[in-house]
C-alpha cells in the first residue's frame, strides 16, 4: 500500500496507518479533497483484502438487513394518509436500512462503486481490476442472497395484516413495467448520491447519520432505483407470485445496476480521482522532494529524494 512521504521543513512525519484521518492526512496534501481521496483509497485497500467468506457473510446480513427500508416504508404507507405530506413522512422510512446497514459497517454494493475503485484508478493494474471485480461479484451475490431471504420471510410468514402486505405489493410495482432506460437512468442518479455519500462521510465521519438520512430520502422522493433495496422490493412480488423472475431481471435488476455502477464509478469515483490528482499536480513539492506526496501513473507516492517509510 501506498504511503505519505514525510515533511522536513515542518518536522513532522505524515500519517502511515491506514486509520488515519482527513483531519491527519489534510497537512500533508494539497487539499482537503485529496486527503479524503487518501482515506477512501486506503479503506478500499483494505476492503479488497478481506476474505471472501467474512466479505459474503457481511454482504448477506447487509441484504437482509437492507429489508428493513422495506418494512419501514410499508408499514408507514399502511398507516399514513395518502398526502403530500404522508408521502414525505413514508419516504423516511426508505432510509431506514441504509442507517442500519452502514452504522452496522455490513457490505452494501453500492457504497463498493466508488471505494475500491479509488485504488484501482490511483494505480491501474489487472491485479487491482481483479480485486475489484472479486469484491463486486461477492457482494452483490451475497446481498442478493440476503434480500432475498428477508423477501421471501415478507411473503409467506404471517407478520403482518393485509394492509401492509398490500402495501408492500404497491410499493414493489412501482420498479415494474417502466421502460429501461428510465431505470437506467434513475439508477445512475442514486449511485452518484450514494457515491457522494461515501464521500461525505469520510470528510465529516461525525456527521455519517444525517448525511446518510439525506442522501437516502432524496433517492426515496425521487423514486431512483436502487438494485440492492429494490431486490427485495421486487423479490416479495415474485415469491407471491405477482411477478415473474425473468421479468423482474430485464425490466429491474440490469439496467439499475447499470445505472448504480456507471453513477458511483464511472461519474463520481472518475471525476472525484481526476480532481484530485489534477490537485496534487498543480502543487509539487517544492522542498527538494520531502513534504505532500505525488500523484503518477502508480498512484499516491512518495516525491523523488523522500526516505523510505519507517526511515528517521
Amino acid at each position: 500500500m501506498t504511503d505519505l512521504s514525510d515533511d522536513r521543513d515542518s518536522g513532522h512525519l505524515a500519517p502511515q496507518s491506514d486509520a488515519a484521518d482527513v483531519e491527519e492526512l489534510e497537512p500533508h496534501l494539497p487539499s482537503t479533497a485529496a486527503a479524503v481521496h487518501e482515506v477512501i483509497r486506503r479503506a478500499g485497500e483494505k476492503e479488497m483484502d478481506r476474505d471472501g467468506m467474512a466479505l459474503m457473510w457481511s454482504a448477506i446480513a447487509g441484504g437482509i438487513t437492507m429489508a428493513t427500508s422495506f418494512m419501514a416504508r410499508g408499514l408507514l404507507h399502511a398507516h399514513l394518509p395518502e398526502t403530500e405530506v404522508g408521502f414525505l413522512f413514508e419516504a423516511m422510512g426508505y432510509t431506514v436500512g441504509f442507517i442500519f446497514v452502514i452504522c452496522a459497517g455490513q457490505q452494501l454494493f453500492t457504497e463498493n462503486t466508488v471505494t475500491p475503485v479509488l485504488p484501482l484508478m490511483s494505480e491501474p493494474r489487472l491485479s487491482k481490476l481483479w480485486r475489484v471485480l472479486r469484491l463486486w461479484g461477492i457482494v452483490l451475490a451475497g446481498n442478493t442472497i440476503g434480500g432475498a431471504v428477508a423477501a421471501a420471510v415478507f411473503a409467506w410468514m404471517p407478520l403482518f395484516d393485509a394492509e401492509t402486505s398490500e402495501s408492500f405489493a404497491q410499493i414493489g410495482l412501482h420498479l415494474i413495467g417502466k421502460p429501461a432506460g428510465e431505470m437506467f437512468a434513475g439508477g445512475i442518479v442514486s449511485g452518484w448520491l450514494i457515491a457522494t455519500l461515501v464521500w461525505a462521510m469520510a470528510a465529516a465521519p461525525q456527521a455519517r447519520l444525517p448525511l446518510i438520512f439525506l442522501a437516502t430520502w432524496i433517492i426515496s422522493l425521487g423514486d431512483f432505483p436502487h438494485v440492492v433495496a429494490g431486490t427485495v422490493e421486487v423479490l416479495y412480488l415474485v415469491f407471491l407470485g405477482n411477478e415473474g423472475l425473468v421479468a423482474v431481471l430485464g425490466e429491474f435488476w440490469l439496467p439499475t445496476l447499470a445505472g448504480n455502477v456507471i453513477g458511483g464509478t464511472l461519474i463520481f469515483a472518475l471525476v472525484a480521482h481526476a480532481q484530485v490528482r489534477a490537485d496534487v499536480e498543480a502543487h509539487p513539492s517544492d522542498r527538494g522532494g520531502s513534504g505532500a506526496g505525488k500523484m503518477s501513473d502508480g498512484g499516491m507516492e512518495k516525491a523523488k529524494g523522500a526516505p523510505p517509510s519507517g526511515a528517521p
